[in-house]
């Protein structure tokens, strides 16, 4: 190191650096040595590169490569196919407005998507095929009855079966019809299938609106209804009133199957099924025009033509007028409202009931109320028959004989009126 004061050595005594400045000086470019002309003119040397890896020509490798490029290729393929194939899925379909397809039981996933392109609610079987097993939902699929909206995609297609939302049908059983007349309206409903062995007994199905798919068999509607009609039957035979005449659940459908034929309003219910239970208690003849027809017809219903005289006095089973208490058996099927009233009759003392002339009845607790309303109510059929027109009253049809008088003791709750269709 040179002391304060000292001079610089001259540049050329100056050491030289690694960056090629002299040392203690300003830096200057480094010096290149000169080649000489026969070293430049020969070629430089390039270092040889490696040679190949065998295992890397190995055929195992080559082949794992071919094989990991298809995987790639597929894998691409499948990614785009499942991209289109959803917005496929998702798409509107061709159905063009709602419509009820039935798939057939035992039908597989080609069975089920042949059904569905033959009637127009889808137009890609395969996309549909795809789109089940993607959802894993093979096994879910359902047959029955179902309805596609317009324009359901394929996924509401396979939404709608594999809940299985089916299509619902309904039976409606009127409350009075016989079981013979039950039976030949299942017979006559064109979604139920299959035949019926025996008429069931009567009073034993019950009367409403029974929900059903397509499949169900008549029997299997039978044992619905039956089975209704046994649970109602011991809930209401459960809380009867304690005083009640009659010692059985079956006596309660018979007598309930009275008031279900005597009256169809609602409100006279009660006082129907009094009537029938003071007559009961007090060992009085019923006297209902009903049990005729059914001890003349049976289970056929209907009469088609007022009650005649001889037929009042005519001795069956069922006919009230001749028989003491309930008839011995019901004689058409009681609906809840009917089963109901029999259990919880009204609290009176009426003891009679006739027409009024409006669809419904005028009671009466003693005989002599009760010929009062009588001849009111032939007041008013003579009125009616008076102010009729000529052609009209030509036309009508013609008397009928005149019905028995009444019993001095047993009066009739009924048939003192003048000849009526039954209910």
């Amino acid at each position: 190191m040179q002391g304060a004061g000292e001079p610089y050595p001259p540049l050329a005594q100056r050491p030289v650096t690694a960056t090629g400045t002299a040392s203690g000086g300003p830096k200057t470019p480094r010096q290149i040595t000169p080649r000489s002309p026969r070293t430049a003119l020969e070629p430089d040397t390039v270092q040889m590169p490696t040679r190949r890896s065998k295992s890397a020509r190995h055929p195992f490798v080559i082949v794992g490569n071919a094989i990991l490029s298809v995987f790639v290729l597929v894998a691409i393929a499948a990614g785009a196919a499942l991209v289109v194939g959803k917005q496929q899925f998702d798409a509107p379909g061709p159905l063009p407005e709602n419509r009820i397809v039935n798939i057939p039981r035992g039908s597989g996933i080609h069975d089920i998507a042949d059904v569905l392109v033959s009637e127009g609610v889808i137009d890609q079987p395969w996309v549909f095929v795809g789109g089940v097993f993607v959802l894993k939902a093979r096994e879910d699929l359902k047959a029955g009855e179902y309805q596609f909206k317009a324009h359901a995609s394929l996924r509401d297609v396979v939404a709608t079966i594999v809940e299985g939302r089916v299509v619902t049908h309904q039976f409606t059983m009127p409350e009075g019809l016989t079981s013979e007349q039950i039976v030949a309206r299942l017979l006559d409903d064109p979604v139920l299938v299959g035949n019926i062995k025996d008429v069931p007994r009567e009073g034993s199905l019950l009367p409403d609106t029974y929900n059903f798919t397509r499949g169900v068999t008549r029997e299997q509607m039978i044992q619905r209804m039956q089975q209704a009609q046994q649970h109602l039957l011991k809930e209401i035979w459960d809380r009867r009133s304690p005083d009640l005449p009659i010692k059985t659940p079956d006596q309660l459908e018979v007598l309930a199957s009275l008031v279900e034929k005597e009256t169809g309003k609602p409100e006279e219910r009660t006082r129907i099924a009094a009537v029938f239970v003071n007559r009961l208690k007090q060992k009085m003849r019923l006297q209902s025009d009903p049990t005729i027809v059914y001890g003349l017809v049976g289970g056929k219903g209907a009469l088609g033509r007022p009650i005649m005289k001889s037929e009042i006095e005519q001795p069956t089973a069922y006919n009230t007028y001749q028989i003491d208490g309930l008839p011995p058996g019901p004689i058409a099927n009681p609906g809840r409202a009917s089963l109901e009233a029999a259990a919880n009759p009204a609290r009176t003392r009426e003891l009679y009931f006739v027409a009024d002339g409006t669809g419904g009845h005028a009671f009466a607790e003693t005989y002599e109320q009760h010929q009062r309303n009588v001849a009111r109510l032939r007041s008013m059929e003579s009125d009616q028959k008076d102010s009729a027109p000529a052609d009209a009253q030509s036309a009508s049809v013609p008397p009928q004989p005149a019905p028995a008088p009444p019993q001095p003791r047993r009066s009739s709750t009924r048939h003192t009126q003048s000849p009526q269709p039954a209910h």
